[in-house]
């Protein structure tokens, strides 16, 4: 009685041996997932910071005004020919 005591224990010793090395195998790659995603997130913020510049860059008001008076031909009109027209009120909802 107590061999077979002694071997069902030693048998449950196992098992939470071997789940206890699975859990920690299976925790140690997660964290490794964990950390090249942060480092992912990472270049991705960096790269996101740089296309804000870049956008910024692109939609200056020089620059936006050189291609149109070099590229495009366009020029700003005489006062003469500029009318100012009022925003129209918002209508009320019956």
């Amino acid at each position: 009685m107590m061999v077979r005591l002694n071997l069902a224990l030693l048998a449950i010793l196992i098992g939470c041996a071997l789940a206890l090395v699975t859990s920690q195998h299976q925790a140690r790659k997660l964290y490794v997932e964990l950390q090249k995603e942060q480092e992912l997130a990472k270049q991705l913020d960096v790269e996101w910071g740089q296309l804000q510049l870049e956008q910024g860059t692109w939609a200056m008001h020089g620059r936006v005004e050189k291609i149109a008076v070099e590229q495009l031909n366009m020029r700003v009109p005489p006062p003469s020919r500029i009318q100012v027209v009022p925003a129209a009120a918002p209508e009320a909802n019956p």
